[in-house]
């Protein structure tokens, strides 16, 4: 006799108009659902988020399927994973199931669930179905009995566990209520192949065969109804985020990574400028309230969170939802607080673990923008005397124009209104200009950069701040009028190649100028970069002395611009061993620099920049090197104002190649 089973056993044919017709009350019940909260959804304005449909329909399958977002966090992430992949499974076997029994078979007599496939059929759901269940026991433990700190708990997670533990575990009686009655006495072969059904048909024994299938009728329809009430919920509760999430990523920003909007500030037709409330923002921004599983990933790597600040992405995120259901043309800043809106570092380590692919630091930037374009808001004076220092001297130290090249004195520098003939300029930054301890960076990058008979120039006095930390904070008019004056500057001496020591000047002068008219006028690159590409090219020679290090992933260049490989290349070819600190490459710490808090004072909670110092000493290596400005300046701080002198010290890459260079 061939494996294979009767479907629609012991309830019989008659079931099929009255199935049919409750699933479908269903799905209207689902599609209402989510069509109640197209409003919602629309309150923000239009956004084309459906451009280069193929990349974005493989994103989505990728994303949906390998589960490879969730997966970031291993333990959560594989309860999720594997449960995600055997209710799948289930899912598409009763389709099977549906397909052959009231489409295939009386419509073309065609039966394909039968013989060898049938038994790997059985196999493979019975498999899928226990995974699903332990997966969902492991994510039940920890939600309900030892939760990690800060995932908060509603109604909704105890309906949709119960739920779901109902609708797989009736299938197994079910299976086990069938077999009990068709299997075990007549094809015990075959019973085989449902391993987990099988080992449940001793609950059965002793039963006349009328009691098991009476108890079989029962339980099918239970199963049933909670199955298709399992679907009629999902736009009425958090299980909503199976489609949210999933349209996610159809939806992902296809721009740069980090792109910002850049405002049309000519506009005089503009009413507002920047985000106030709900309305200001786009569909986009309130469609991803509705994706936001509250898995708190992104609280978790927020350093302005961990260091004991108000701001928490997760529930800057709900905080949209909450206004967009309530008060959409409320005060959004109001409900956010200007507190949380100025503790944002823009690192990005919420988007990037993010398994929705929330965008979380535009909408923050778009705030900022309201506050200070709209209201003149800073987040203290100290910021306000920057600012006022970049307007008038174009840097935030309030240094003369004049002395901005005072670091290249017996250096091989060109300055470019004297002589343009130059393969790179270099593009100082403020830091690098002014900062002492940021100088001598510079002069050893302008030494490499010499021996290897590359003619530097410079802007010098013509040279402003990039715009990065004001338009961070918020303040885009400053960014644009001190970016179109460099990029005036660039143009006249047709520069081809710029390289920079900051991340913030890489990113800025490379994406950001963009929107200000510049297309593929030049080639912008990180020292890091160029110093490795020096060596590959042996137009540099080191010699190698042994030390020990850790290393430091700066945002702007590990998130931001997915450079990992090639600073710590530089740093093994220069003798060095690392001792990689936990929070490494993409998942790197904050300094606690970056949104411009470089011009601001930190006051409230555990300094960012003494955390991460703290955790590079954990690591065991008494050097800490990174390729930042920013990042150098916040850790020479942390190391003094973590009681850390005399045990780790700071430097730059760059400073460490030129110490080792070959004359």
């Amino acid at each position: 006799m061939e494996a294979t089973r009767e479907i629609y056993w012991n309830v019989g044919h008659g079931v099929v108009l009255p199935m049919y017709l409750f699933t479908a009350i269903c799905f209207a019940i689902f599609g209402y659902g989510f069509y109640k909260r197209l409003p919602m959804y629309r309150l923000g304005k239009p956004l084309n988020r459906l451009d280069k449909l193929p990349a974005r329909i493989y994103l989505y399958l990728r994303g949906v399927f390998t589960q490879s977002k969730v997966l970031r966090i291993p333990e959560p992430g594989t309860y999720h994973g594997l449960f995600f992949w055997g209710f799948l499974l289930l899912f598409i076997g009763t389709l099977l199931i549906m397909v052959q029994a009231d489409f295939s078979d009386p419509l073309l007599g065609l039966r394909f669930l039968k013989g060898i496939f049938y038994k790997g059929y059985s196999l493979v759901l019975d498999i899928a179905g226990i995974v699903a269940i332990i997966m969902l026991a492991g994510l039940a433990v920890r939600r309900f009995v030892n939760p990690p700190e800060g995932l908060e708990t509603i109604v909704d997670d105890y309906l949709i566990h119960v739920l779901l533990f109902a609708i797989l575990v009736t299938g197994f009686f079910i299976e086990a209520a069938r077999m009990a009655v068709t299997e075990v006495q007549v094809t015990p072969h075959l019973a085989r192949f449902s391993p987990i059904g099988l080992s449940l048909t001793g609950l059965f024994a002793g039963q006349s065969a009328a009691t098991v299938e009476q108890t079989h009728r029962i339980l099918w329809w239970v199963h049933f109804f909670l199955a298709i009430g399992f679907i009629a919920a999902i736009p009425f509760t958090k299980l909503r985020h199976i489609f949210t999430t999933s349209t996610n990523y159809l939806l992902v920003d296809m721009r740069t990574k980090g792109s910002i909007a850049t405002l049309d500030l000519e506009d005089e037709n503009a009413e507002q400028f920047g985000v106030a409330k709900v309305t200001d923002l786009a569909w986009k921004d309130v469609f991803d309230a509705d994706a936001c599983t509250t898995c708190k990933r992104c609280q978790d790597r927020c350093p302005a969170y961990a260091t004991g600040k108000p701001l928490s992405p997760m529930k800057v995120i709900q905080q949209i939802g909450h206004m967009a259901q309530t008060d959409p043309s409320g005060s959004l800043v109001q409900e956010v607080t200007e507190e949380v809106l100025w503790d944002c570092t823009t690192c990005r380590a919420c988007q990037d673990i993010c398994p929705a692919d929330i965008e979380h630091v535009n909408k923050i930037l778009d705030m900022r923008r309201s506050l200070s374009l709209m209201d003149g808001a800073f987040p203290g004076d100290e910021v306000r005397t920057a600012i006022n220092h970049i307007e008038v001297n174009g840097n935030p130290f309030g240094s003369a124009f004049a002395t901005r090249g005072d670091w290249t004195a017996g250096l091989d520098v060109k300055i470019m209104a004297e002589d343009r003939d130059v393969d790179v300029l270099y593009f100082v930054g403020c830091y690098a200009s002014f900062d002492k301890r940021n100088r001598n960076v510079a002069r050893n990058f302008v030494s490499i950069l010499n021996a290897a008979g590359i003619k530097v120039g410079i802007l010098g006095k013509e040279e402003k701040c990039c715009g990065e930390p004001p338009r961070k904070l918020g303040n885009e008019y400053l960014y644009q009028s001190t970016a179109n004056e460099n990029l005036e500057r660039i143009r006249h001496y047709g520069v081809k190649r710029i390289v920079t020591t900051c991340p913030h000047c890489y990113n800025t002068l490379m994406r950001d100028y963009r929107d200000l008219g510049l297309e593929d006028e030049f080639s912008v690159e990180h020292h890091s970069t160029l110093i490795q590409e020096l060596l590959a090219q042996k137009r540099i020679a080191l010699k190698p002395e042994p030390f020990l290090f850790t290393y430091h992933d700066s945002c702007y260049i590990g998130r931001y611009m997915d450079i990992f490989d090639q600073p710590r290349s530089v740093l093994e070819s220069c003798g060095g061993s690392i001792a990689e600190m936990e929070a490494a490459r993409k998942d790197s710490f904050c300094c606690g620099a970056g949104g411009g808090r470089i011009l601001a004072e930190e006051k409230i909670g555990t300094r960012i920049n003494v955390t991460r110092v703290k955790m590079a000493q954990e690591a065991g290596a008494p050097l800490l090197v990174s390729n930042c400005p920013f990042c150098l300046t916040m850790f020479e701080d942390g190391i003094k104002t973590g009681g850390m002198e005399g045990e780790m010290t700071s430097r730059d890459l760059a400073e460490i190649v030129a110490e080792r260079l070959v004359s």
